[in-house]
């Protein structure tokens, strides 16, 4: 089991680069359109690029973003019931959650695959496939799904979840 934790914890975390990756890309996109535009040239597709990097970048940071405790989660209702209660809305939320991402993992793979099948191209100047940044989504929302049913597994036999948080993070929020 130690090994499956590292494995997934390793997942998450390498999801999280990915996505620091992606934006990073959108930056470079960002300063080689402002630098064409200065000289007078033209970078036909990088807006179309920026956006599918900002897709893949949303994505891929969901499941990292779950675990380190940086998503929206309004606990006031589950810090004001007692723990027994507690421990059961919390597996009802994974569970919806987690049945809603496995959803959405399904149709986004069929998404991916009509986009295949049928060549479809984008509308822009770039005329880039799309099923290539509908697959770092696609990636993304499977990633985000396991993280989701990872933690759903762990509150049903540990009794609790494994999102952690920065009390550094939480100062700057509140």
């Amino acid at each position: 089991m130690l090994m499956l934790r590292r494995a997934l914890d390793g997942l998450y975390l390498t999801a999280g680069v990915l996505a620091a990756l992606c934006l990073i890309a959108i930056l470079g996109l960002i300063v080689v359109q402002m630098l064409a535009r200065w000289t007078g040239e033209v970078f036909p597709g990088a807006p179309d690029y920026a956006g599918y990097a900002m897709a893949a970048a949303s994505f891929l940071a969901f499941a990292n973003a779950l675990n380190r405790g940086s998503h929206i989660r309004v606990s006031i209702l589950l810090n004001a019931v007692p723990e027994r209660f507690r421990r059961v809305l919390e597996i009802w939320c994974f569970g919806i959650g987690t049945a809603v991402m496995w959803y959405f993992c399904y149709y986004a793979y069929r998404f991916v695959y009509w986009s295949w099948k049928f060549n479809d191209v984008s509308q822009g100047q770039d005329r880039t496939p799309l099923w290539m940044p509908q697959s770092a989504m696609l990636i993304g929302a499977v990633i985000l799904a396991i993280a989701l049913t990872d933690h759903l597994v762990h509150v049903i036999f540990r009794g609790d979840h494994r999102i952690t948080r920065d009390l550094e993070d939480q100062s700057h929020a509140e």
